[in-house]
């Protein structure tokens, strides 16, 4: 129980990071640093999208429209860290 446990909280921290990463490699082509018609970013590119948007588009959802702004990543940063607090502070005990 305790590896499931640890395994969860790991899987959790590394999708963040998926997260992050997708954010900054969207600016990096927004801003035109990055070149899309290279199949290496292309690939990660494709790859963060397709395990971020499912869930980002949900939250965009229940999101205004702010223009251009969008705050969808930051609020699943925050969810991801909800739920790893409530992890450590409600199961963590009944496991240990």
């Amino acid at each position: 129980m305790i590896a499931i446990f640890y395994l969860v909280l790991q899987i959790l921290k590394l999708y963040s990071y998926v997260v992050i990463i997708n954010v900054v490699i969207s600016w990096l082509i927004a801003f035109n640093i990055l070149n899309t018609q290279n199949r290496l970013i292309y690939s990660i590119l494709e790859l963060s999208y397709r395990l971020t948007d499912p869930i980002l588009n949900k939250i965009r959802r229940f999101l205004p429209n702010l223009g251009s702004l969008d705050i969808s990543p930051i609020i699943l940063l925050l969810l991801i860290w909800f739920l790893e607090m409530c992890m450590k502070l409600y199961i963590a005990p009944l496991i240990f």
